[in-house]
């Protein structure tokens, strides 16, 4: 619970507040001090007559009624604080920056307990135990620094870990990124990262509140909660990035499926995010690098001209941007046959030698004037060009203050944003400071900026809510997993795969399109159906799990004498139940899997199938159920998603119908949790058609 009293109190205590500014107790209240904090501040400390200039109280029942109390004491002694500042002083709000309670041993958990449920008695809000404190433009609640410049219009950060989101801070500050809350939530016993974003969500005004969101993510205990806010938020314009930390497989485990092999808890994030349209980023750099992009300007285009008077970090920013899917187009202008074109104009504002092709090298010797005119030709003559990436350092021969000024001027001028790239932080850290005084920021790595970049253009926007139920027979569907789960409880055993006759049903029932097949322990059957369907046909060997692996999987077969040699060899593989054949189809292997995350729902994946699946393991997750807009995007995103438009000569696969299939599966798999893991590979696709030909479900009671 997130109240007022915790936002903007008009009294706090410290508890434990001392003058030893290098301890918690001490630096607490001096970050209270020197932020202004324009309420009544009163400090508890048995010792002290005196703490920083306020007469200290030596007994907290002394204390007249406090909104806000911050406890820096022993973490014994906090369930009794709280106690009596709840019940006695009208304390709604507590933040308890002292550690010992559930992250260390089962009695501090029960600390930590007795803490919670004073406060849900009465009515009081809590951050923490054991974090760094709340930094808002109200107070500066928290004992470490660096204090960074608070804005309205700077990040609103919510961290899972405090000493991550001093590091945070410290690499947010050198680029000049601006805040305007630090929420660090600690054990978030009762407010978490979800939390946060709910209030942020519901209480959010477009005129007055911060449009950008950074969070760093250590356990999501509530996946459908973020999804929602995160999600409602992006659609009110917000702009939101996050690192989730400790998403690695501690070690391999043994897998039953394809997508066993390749599906994990990052599977699962990676699909929220991308449903929700985060940012997901994987290091402090590049989550304070995106968080700086987003105050800029949006990108409205793919286009950068660069301008540098450095020749070698343009070529990587070009590199860069181009492998990230960006461009540094040759610059175009409108053809005039009456005046020179503006390139060759340009060409002769600069020192001879200078270049105009793009990256705009206008050599060391370059001046501020120059830079200036640079910019207004990119911004007004260049019409192809959607960002100006200007890199601008220096040796030691010259200070950058003109240079600066006028790159201050052309940011605030221009339509198209403008990315500093300043990368003289030692040398020229005066004016770099200057240039960030006035409200800038500072990207002094452009290999860094290109890559955050490309991170940004390639999430998609938040996911439609609305489920996808056209075609799709949601009844019978519960029909079929309810008769298979009341065979399994009859079998005695609490999951299994289902029969090839049970796939089908369901993958019919969803709409999916099928292979012809048939499954049969008898030769003559089989051989009847394989001419029905007309030769050449695909046997495969049913009951182990993994076909190929034991020589269970027979291409081509033209006739009924080579099906005859085929079904007498696999009927005596190991664990063979019977022989399944399939009219045999050409087409691009393609992959389509799910696996059930507790909490997360199921994890939806799609690729290159056959036996590449696992060995390139090039897939895209989404998390179920899925819009065909998220569909295209899991599509698009693959690295061999040229192999599916299409390359060589060879047509290209029908997307609308992949796309459809895996909208339709995800929706088979919000009305069937009891499915655990799943996989169709491959499906074979052309130009026309999109088939299923092999499939696996294991389900669960």
């Amino acid at each position: 619970m997130i109240n007022q009293e915790l936002l903007n109190p008009q009294s706090i205590v410290v508890i434990g507040g001392s003058n030893n500014v290098h301890k918690p107790g001490g630096s607490i209240v001096r970050n209270l001090i020197s932020g202004g904090y324009s309420g009544t501040l009163r400090i508890v400390n048995p010792k002290e007559e005196e703490v920083q200039g306020i007469k200290a109280f030596h007994d907290a029942r002394e204390l007249p009624p406090t909104e806000l109390a911050i406890l820096v004491v022993a973490a014994r002694f906090c369930p009794d604080y709280v106690e009596l500042l709840a019940k006695e002083k009208q304390t709604r709000a507590f933040i308890i920056i002292s550690a010992g309670f559930g992250e260390e041993t089962k009695a501090g958990a029960e600390l930590e307990q007795r803490i919670l449920d004073t406060c849900e008695q009465y009515g009081a809000a809590l951050i923490g135990p054991n974090c760094i404190g709340l930094l808002n433009r109200n107070h500066h609640s928290v004992f470490t620094l660096p204090i960074p410049n608070l804005h309205p219009s700077g990040a609103d950060f919510v961290s899972g870990s405090g000493a991550t989101a001093v590091f945070i801070l410290e690499s947010a500050v050198i680029k000049g990124l601006q805040f305007n809350s630090v929420w660090s939530i600690g054990n978030g016993k009762q407010i978490g990262i979800e939390d946060v974003l709910q209030y942020m969500d519901e209480h959010f005004n477009p005129d007055t509140d911060s449009k950008v969101k950074l969070l760093y993510i250590e356990n999501i205990s509530n996946p459908d909660k973020l999804l929602f806010h995160a999600s409602s938020l992006i659609r009110k314009g917000c702009r939101i990035a996050a690192i989730k930390a400790g998403s690695s497989e501690s070690g391999s485990r043994a897998a039953s499926s394809h997508t066993g092999a390749i599906a994990s808890s990052d599977s699962a994030v990676e699909a929220l995010f991308r449903k929700a349209g985060i940012v997901r980023c994987f290091s402090r750099e590049e989550l304070t690098t995106v968080g700086s992009i987003f105050t800029l300007p949006s990108l409205n285009g793919k286009n950068f001209a660069i301008v540098t008077h450095a020749g070698g970090p343009g070529v990587m920013l070009t590199d860069a941007l181009s492998k990230g899917g960006l461009c540094v187009p040759p610059l175009i202008t409108p053809e005039n046959p009456d005046s020179p074109s503006p390139t060759e104009e340009l060409k002769t504002k600069l020192f001879p030698g200078s270049s105009v092709a793009n990256p705009i090298d206008f050599l060391a010797t370059g001046t501020a004037e120059q830079l200036g005119i640079i910019i207004d030709y990119c911004e007004h003559k260049f019409d192809n060009i959607d960002a100006i990436a200007v890199i601008y350092g220096t040796p030691g021969l010259t200070q950058l203050y003109e240079a600066y000024d006028v790159l201050d001027r052309k940011i605030r001028e221009c339509k198209k944003p403008i990315f500093p790239v300043l990368p003289s932080l030692h040398t020229a850290g005066a004016e770099v400071a200057e240039f960030l005084a006035k409200g800038h920021v500072n990207f002094s790595d452009e290999v860094t900026l290109a890559t955050a970049l490309s991170q940004i253009m390639r999430t998609p926007q938040p996911a439609s809510p609305e489920l996808e139920l056209y075609g799709v027979d949601v009844p019978r569907i519960r029909d079929i997993i309810y008769r298979e789960t009341r065979r399994l409880k009859f079998e005695g055993i609490t999951g299994g795969y289902l029969a090839p006759d049970a796939v089908r049903e369901l993958l019919s029932c969803a709409g999916i399109p099928l292979v012809p097949e048939m499954v049969s322990t008898s030769k003559d059957e089989l051989t009847a159906f394989a001419e029905k369907v007309g030769f050449p046909v695909v046997a495969k060997v049913v009951g182990p799990v993994h076909k190929s692996d034991v020589g269970g999987v027979a291409l081509n077969i033209r006739s009924a004498e080579h099906l005859a040699l085929e079904f007498d060899r696999m009927m005596q593989i190991q664990d063979a139940t019977g022989v399944m054949v399939q009219k045999m189809l050409r087409g691009t292997e393609l992959f389509i899997g799910a696996k059930y995350e507790e909490r997360f729902g199921h994890v939806v994946l799609c690729g290159l199938g056959g036996i590449f699946v696992e060995v390139l393991k090039d897939v895209s997750s989404g998390l179920a159920p899925l819009s065909y807009a998220e569909a295209y995007s899991m599509i698009h995103s693959l690295r061999g998603y040229n192999i599916l438009k299409g390359t060589r000569g060879q047509k290209g696969i029908n997307e609308q119908k992949y796309a459809e299939i895996i909208v339709r599966l995800s929706t088979l798999l919000r009305f069937a949790t009891e499915i655990k893991e799943m996989d169709i590979n491959p499906l074979l696709a052309d130009e026309d058609n999109v088939v299923a030909v092999d499939a696996r479900i294991f389900i669960e009671k």
